[in-house]
């Protein structure tokens, strides 16, 4: 339990700090450290990310630091991606998208 709350820790911060994120903290977090599969791991993330994104989004509206044009369009076109990929990953191999995925995490943050 405590290393899923440091995980979650840890995710947070690079989310609020980079402005989310923290999905190249969960995904090779949970298939290396808790052992998930890697669809499993890609699913918790966006879960867990959904309350980073709401908490972050929050403290950056009361700040007005939210450019809402841009903001919009740009959530306009993250729908239709993660769409896209949901659709897309499918076909992709399960092997070849950990190795991409762990190796960018790799690249990222060792």
């Amino acid at each position: 339990m405590i290393k899923k709350m440091i995980i979650g820790l840890l995710a947070g911060v690079v989310s609020g700090m980079f402005s989310t994120g923290g999905g190249m903290i969960l995904v090779p977090a949970f298939i290396h450290l808790l052992n998930l599969d890697a669809t499993k791991s890609r699913g918790t993330s966006v879960f867990c990310i959904l309350p980073m994104v709401v908490t972050s989004s929050f403290f950056y509206y009361q700040g007005n630091f939210i450019d809402w044009k841009v903001a919009i369009l740009c959530a306009i076109g993250g729908t239709i991606g993660g769409y896209c990929r949901c659709k897309i990953i499918k076909k992709i191999a399960r092997k070849v998208y950990e190795n991409s995925f762990c190796s960018i995490f790799n690249l990222c943050f060792l």
